[in-house]
């Protein structure tokens, strides 16, 4: 019976009361409410909306349906919508733990253009990527950051309702999407909760517009549910650093962790100020003290401590890894079509020749190779002589299809014969 009444009045765009979000989900998490009558509220949803308080209750009953942990001391953790070459939970989730903020991080696999940050750390020899829950809260206390897949013990709800989203058309609901990676985030038990939210071609969010509506549900939601929140909307039109792929994008977080080059300045910066609104809300500093505070730490050498410590407790290998690193790989340079400046590097389209190189996922259970890749040699607003290298496209697979796949990174370059002004990362903070 609660079923149909739910579905009559989201169906006539009226508010759900809490008892009724509650018991639907508890319900459908049972096996007592069919996916047919999930499917239906999540078009509903989808059609008509729900308000703050009906996404808040939302997400706090997904976060319910299983396993919720807290921590006894400073925690925080970040999240990102996903982007291509977007490696910053690598460096920013070891350099607020290197500032005394505990960082127990349940991340995700990638499906589609976006890499997922367990791949990226699997490419590391040994790295377990889906630790129990119990060893999860071992390395958060052993190391201060601890990177893994949720387990099903985790907000199961979200897990069989977003089966049902990927296949009715209902992904892009605001509240679906806020309740799906809150209630997650929640359930980690974090303190604090930092949004990355991306926009532009590589972003599942297109517009600016859109990725700021999504921002202000995220950062409601989690102070609704109690956390200390804030957001940043950052431009995903080009990739993230140089490295797209799985190995080649870990060891470009790694020369981040060591010290970066005045080349990968503008990542470093970006990775600085979430880490350090991470600080700021959980030790309750002054913004700009935490930035000095993050700065140090990534340039001192104790950032990449942290990494090498998560690693090590995971099981992985970082000697094996530089041991990868060096293994040959069929490799096709793309160079220059004419002189001029880099106009654009089109994120998407970069994204997808990584994907047909073996980087990515077209469906779950697809196999990744790690060293498949693209390494850019320009970013955006480079002048190039006609001739010189754009980038170079890496597998493991052999060179068939190397030219191919060649030929369509090439379209991801525009050039213009004039200078081209700089393009901002971050376009505005919700703090």
């Amino acid at each position: 019976m609660i079923a149909k009444l739910v579905l009559d009045k989201k169906r006539e765009g009226r508010a759900l009361g809490s008892a009724e979000i509650r018991e639907f989900v508890e319900g459908f998490t049972r096996g007592e409410i069919p996916d047919y009558q999930m499917s239906a509220l999540a078009m509903a949803i989808c059609c008509r909306g729900m308000n703050a308080r009906e996404t808040a209750d939302l997400t706090e009953a997904m976060k319910n349906s299983g396993r919720c942990l807290d921590w006894d001391f400073p925690t925080a953790d970040k999240h990102s919508t996903g982007g291509v070459g977007d490696k910053l939970s690598l460096v920013i989730q070891p350099l607020a733990a290197a500032c005394g903020v505990a960082v127990p991080s349940l991340t995700g696999r990638g499906l589609g253009i976006t890499g997922g940050t367990a791949d990226k750390l699997e490419s590391i020899p040994g790295y377990n990527a889906a630790l129990s829950l119990d060893d999860f809260r071992r390395v958060v206390r052993e190391a201060g950051v601890s990177m893994t897949v949720a387990t099903e013990e985790i907000a199961p709800a979200d897990k069989k309702l977003y089966a049902l989203r990927d296949v009715t058309g209902t992904v892009a609901s605001i509240p679906l999407i806020v309740g799906s990676i809150l209630s997650k985030k929640l359930a980690e038990g974090a303190h604090t909760l930092v949004f990355d939210v991306k926009y532009g071609c590589g972003a599942f969010m297109k517009t600016p517009e859109e990725a700021r509506e999504l921002a202000e549900a995220l950062v409601q939601d989690a102070r609704a549910a109690g956390r200390k929140s804030a957001a940043l909307l950052t431009n995903m039109d080009a990739p993230l650093g140089y490295a797209v792929g799985n190995a080649n994008e870990v060891a470009e977080a790694i020369v981040l962790l060591k010290g970066p080059p005045p080349n990968l300045e503008p990542i470093a910066a970006l990775c600085v100020e979430f880490a350090a609104r991470m600080v700021a809300l959980e030790r309750d500093l002054l913004l700009d003290d935490a930035r000095e505070l993050c700065r140090a730490h990534l340039a001192d050498g104790s950032a990449y401590a942290k990494f090498a410590a998560m690693v090590a407790a995971q099981g992985g290998d970082l000697e094996a890894f530089e041991r990868r690193l060096a293994e040959p790989v069929a490799k096709f340079c793309i160079q220059a079509p004419r002189s001029g400046h880099v106009a654009g590097i089109d994120a998407e389209k970069v994204a997808r020749v990584a994907l047909k190189l073996g980087a990515g996922r077209e469906k779950a259970g697809d196999r990744i190779d790690p060293r498949a890749g693209v390494t850019l040699a320009v970013r955006r607003g480079d002048r190039v002589a006609t001739g010189a290298p754009l980038a170079t496209l890496e597998t493991s697979a052999g060179p068939e299809g190397l030219e191919s796949a060649a030929a369509e990174l090439l379209k991801a370059f525009a050039f213009s014969p004039d200078p081209v002004p700089e393009q901002p990362l971050v376009l505005a903070a919700l703090d």
